[in-house]
Parts: structure tokens; C-alpha cells; sequence
């Protein structure tokens, strides 16, 4: 078929090990070959980040916003063993964590749901879209041992004004503290985002916090979210026919697994860590599940696998030996980006060819073709390399099925 013209580039960002090897056949043989795209390339390999001094991060990131699309590999985020094996200069930081910094935005956490895939909460049939906070909170937080005897107290000094203090406890022996602290320019942020995602999902939006006992913390960001929707989403959300409902976190858990899906959840920092991981298990698995990074207004997207960057596999692809790996939601990254630049380039075309990759992908697992961690899902222990595919097989079968739907599709 002749290639669809994307008119505006991307910004694409490589990554590490396994990942990296399959996202080199996605590109080569799911995307260029159907798309005449232009592609603004930053290797994030952890050597490359250590040769620039991760100034690549920063001009990856600084790219995504120029182009309003990013699409990313998985990285590694060395700890001390890693900084060994590579000899990096220093414990780099997590390259999401300055990408997402420097784009103030929302992560958005959805999965692909696929027919004979069991899911842990059966009555799951619609997704579930998790926003996360993913600034301040304990992720910024300032924590420290306490020992012995004394008075904890917590001081702020405003620019130009008297300091006011609050006393926390007082301790009769050792313990620890932490201080802990967000913005109302980041809460609106992570409002805004919330509320066009659930508009562009035409869904329910729900916040969760505990603003029970953090009345103050907590309370700001409900008090927020309620502000906003008030002035300028309400009258959106019911002519879309959707609500907004501020829920606590406890009731919201329990809403949550009762519930068939198809809602946007927006969680606080630490609560959408730990719900974005139940979600993945719920549904399946941690291999279809996609990550969406957006900005507040909706304008630029980053998107990217949920995973890591499956070192053991990596282990055995450097020992010559086949493995069994799961792309698909590295194929959805780079469907999920790519349908944000055909939307915002009003690219019919290119849009249909995304939607075309994703029901591919999930038509080929639906007809019992897949990798191994997905035929486990299913086999259990009667699992047996008969069930499941090596990574060249599978990524060979979507191949096929593609090429046949888009001569279907685009007929020349």
C-alpha cells in the first residue's frame, strides 16, 4: 500500500535491553513501512544518558513539547547495582520523573483487554482509566530518623511575612518524621487533565482521597477539583451525559471492584502508584497495560509501556537464545502517540491505521497466537511451548495480520 503522509513529526525515545530490541522491530516492521513519518530521535539507553550527563532526557522532553507527541521506550533507572555493571558516573534519576517535571503532566494508566486473556476480577469488562498525580507526596517528600527525646514542629516562612509553626509530636524515644507537600498550581493541572480525559472517554470521572483525616491536604485537592468542574467543566460533562463525584479512597476501592469499568479514577500520587499496579493484575497483566502521559490541556502527549525493561529476557536474547517477550504494549505506545498526532493533525488516515494496529494485535492473541507470559495467564501449569510463540513468531503473526487488514482497509 502507498504509505500515509503524517504531516508533523514525533519525538521518539529509545530505551534499554529487551525492550529496546523489540521496539527496533515495531518501528521497522509495523510502523515505517506503512507510515511516511518523520521522527525526532533521542537514544535514551542508560549509556547515552550517562555519556551527556542525561542532558538527553531534558532535550527529549523539551522535543515532546515542540512536537505536542512523544513515544517511549522503556529506560532503566539505575540503583547501585546498575551504576556497577554500567560504570555510570552517578545513580541517574528515573527519566520518567524528569520528562514528567518538565511537561507537568498526568499519567494516565488504561488496559488492553483481550477476550481469552482471565482476568482476576471477572466482572471487569470495561476498562479502567487511572489518572495519577504524579507530582509531590511522599515522592518528594523529606523523611528522617528521629533519636531520642524532643519536639517535632513544622515551620513556614512566607517571602517578606512572619514564619508560622505548627507543632507535630513529641517524642519520648527514637522514631521518624516526614514532611510532605503538592501545589495548587500542580492540583489544577492534574484536574484539568482529569476532566478532558474523561470528556475525550465520554466516562465518569471520580477523585479519591482522604480528606477525613488530612482535612487541609486533602481537602485542597477536593476543594479544587470541585472549583474547576463547577466553572468550567459541568455543563461539558452533562451534555456529554457524564458526572463528577469526589469519593473517599477506601469507598472508591471497594466501588471499584464491584464495578464492570469504564470510568477515569483520578488518584492521588502514592494511590495511583499502588492502583495502577492492582489494576494491571486485576485485568491480566502488567504486559497490557498502557501509560499515557498528558499534559493539562490535553495538547501534548508522551506515551509508553507500563513495564520494564525485561532484563532476564534481555540475558538470554544476549546469549543467542530465543525468547518468548511481550510487545504488545510497546506496539501500544507507539499506536496511542500516533493517534494523538492524527487527531490533532485531523489525520483520518493515520487514525484509522492506529485503530487498525491496536484490534490487530488484539485479533492475534484472540485467535491463541501469543507470547508466553500471556499463555500462562490462560494454561496455568499445563502450560507448554506448544501454547505460546518466541518474540520473532509473534511479532511475525501481527506482521501478517496486518499487512492483510490494511490491504482491506487501504485498497489501492
Amino acid at each position: 500500500m502507498k504509505r500515509i503522509k503524517v504531516n508533523n513529526p514525533v519525538a521518539e525515545l529509545d530505551g534499554d535491553e529487551m525492550t529496546r530490541i523489540i521496539w527496533k522491530m515495531i518501528k521497522e516492521r509495523l510502523i515505517l513501512p506503512y507510515l511516511d513519518l518523520e521522527i525526532d530521535y533521542y537514544d535514551l539507553g542508560i549509556l547515552n544518558r550517562d555519556k551527556t550527563g542525561d542532558r538527553v532526557t531534558e532535550e527529549a522532553a523539551r522535543a515532546i513539547l515542540k512536537h505536542n507527541v512523544g513515544i517511549k521506550c522503556a529506560t532503566i533507572t539505575p540503583d547501585e547495582q546498575r551504576v556497577e555493571e554500567f560504570g555510570l558516573k552517578q545513580m541517574w534519576k528515573s527519566p520518567n520523573g524528569t520528562i514528567r517535571n518538565i511537561l507537568d503532566g498526568t499519567v494516565f494508566r488504561e488496559p488492553i483487554i483481550i477476550r481469552n486473556i482471565p482476568r482476576l476480577v471477572p466482572n471487569w469488562s470495561k476498562p479502567i482509566v487511572i489518572g495519577r498525580h504524579a507530582f509531590g507526596d511522599q515522592y518528594r517528600a523529606t523523611d528522617f530518623v528521629v533519636e531520642g527525646k524532643g519536639s517535632l514542629t513544622i515551620t513556614f516562612t512566607p517571602d517578606g511575612g512572619e514564619a508560622v509553626t505548627r507543632h507535630v509530636y513529641d517524642f519520648d524515644g527514637n522514631g521518624v518524621a516526614l514532611a510532605m507537600y503538592n501545589t495548587d498550581e500542580s492540583i489544577k493541572g492534574f484536574a484539568h487533565a482529569c476532566f478532558n480525559m474523561a470528556m475525550q472517554k465520554k466516562w465518569p470521572l471520580y477523585l479519591s482521597t482522604k480528606n477525613t483525616i488530612l482535612k487541609k491536604y486533602d481537602g485542597r485537592f477536593k476543594d479544587i477539583f470541585q472549583e474547576i468542574f463547577e466553572t468550567q467543566y459541568m455543563e461539558n460533562f452533562r451534555e456529554l451525559g457524564i458526572t463528577y463525584e469526589h469519593r473517599l479512597i477506601d469507598d472508591m476501592v471497594a466501588a471499584a471492584l464491584k464495578w464492570e469499568g469504564g470510568f477515569v479514577w483520578a488518584c492521588k500520587n502514592y494511590d495511583g502508584d499502588v492502583q495502577s499496579d492492582t489494576l494491571a493484575q486485576g485485568f491480566g497483566s502488567l504486559g497490557l497495560m498502557t501509560s499515557v502521559l498528558v499534559t493539562p490541556d490535553g495538547q501534548t502527549v508522551e506515551a509508553e509501556a507500563a513495564h520494564g525493561t525485561v532484563t532476564r529476557h534481555y540475558r538470554e536474547y544476549q546469549k543467542g537464545r530465543p525468547t518468548s517477550t511481550n510487545p504488545v504494549a510497546s506496539i501500544f505506545a507507539w499506536s496511542r502517540g500516533l493517534a494523538h498526532r492524527a487527531r490533532l493533525d485531523n489525520n483520518n488516515e493515520l487514525l484509522a491505521f492506529c485503530q487498525t494496529l491496536e484490534s490487530t494485535v488484539i485479533q492475534t492473541v484472540e485467535l491463541g497466537l501469543m507470547t508466553k507470559d500471556l499463555a500462562l495467564l490462560i494454561h496455568g501449569e499445563k502450560n507448554k511451548p506448544g501454547h505460546y510463540l518466541n518474540t520473532e513468531d509473534f511479532m511475525l503473526a501481527i506482521e501478517n495480520n496486518l499487512r492483510f487488514k490494511l490491504s482491506q482497509l487501504f485498497p489501492d
